[in-house]
């Protein structure tokens, strides 16, 4: 069994496969959760882990992981992996969460496609039909937006709002505002990408923000769960690619 986690900057997100099937997982903002929640869980073979939310998660997961005394795999972004080559102009510094997406976009779709993962940050990359990285953007995602007219307007204070087309209260001109500017910035990747490739790529959605995002994309989405965990787990059963 494969213990996979994705530390991100919001949730620690985690799954337990069972080289078959994800049997368990679930989602925490600390670590105390996870404790509770891996209390009843199997002891697995491997543990995975994906973190970009810094020192003080890393030490605090090592922790969480110590009850089964199976040294955990931490995953860094490299010159390749798993089919898939990266063009970063330091390989080291792509994230290494946007490196395991790519990993899992790359499992479950053998041709060009965007892979946008809608979390805190909205990432949006390119990977090609033959497995290359070829660039991608990075966007604050619907919270962040949110919380930054918050904090920095007068007038703007974080409130409840729904996305309309014409929004006719702040709440709604907020919400709606992010939506779209979160859509716009995927479909003007889109448009990026048909200029490279003379086709609309399929686009690989992910991320706690995308059953928010979906409607509002005109595109042929391949809705995934938690692409960073199916990319850590590709890896794990690759282990000359880490």
């Amino acid at each position: 069994m494969i213990l996979a986690i994705d530390a991100g900057n919001s949730r620690i997100k985690w799954g337990l496969h069972d080289n078959t099937d994800w049997i368990a997982s679930g989602r925490g903002i600390d670590i105390a959760e996870l404790t509770v929640a891996w209390a009843a869980l199997p002891e697995p073979e491997r543990i995975i882990i994906v973190n970009v939310a810094g020192e003080c998660i890393q030490a605090g997961l090592l922790d969480a992981v110590a009850r089964w005394h199976v040294a955990p795999t931490w995953v860094n972004s490299s010159i390749s992996a798993c089919g898939v080559r990266n063009s970063y102009e330091n390989p080291g510094q792509l994230g290494a969460d946007r490196w395991a997406a790519l990993i899992g976009a790359r499992h479950r779709h053998r041709d060009a496609c965007l892979v946008v993962n809608a979390g805190t940050a909205l990432t949006i990359d390119m990977l090609s039909a033959d497995g290359v990285f070829l660039g991608g953007i990075i966007v604050p995602g619907y919270t962040s937006m949110r919380q930054a007219l918050a904090t920095n307007t007068a007038a703007l204070a974080l409130q409840p709002g729904e996305f309309t087309r014409f929004p006719l209260n702040t709440g709604d001109a907020i919400a709606s505002g992010a939506v779209q500017a979160m859509a716009g910035a995927v479909q003007r990747m889109a448009e990026e990408a048909s200029v490279v490739w003379a086709r609309k790529p399929v686009c690989i959605l992910s991320g706690g923000d995308a059953a928010t995002l979906r409607p509002h994309l005109n595109l042929k989405l391949k809705l995934v769960d938690n692409l960073v965990l199916e990319g850590l787990l590709v890896l794990a059963r690759t282990p000359v690619s880490l």
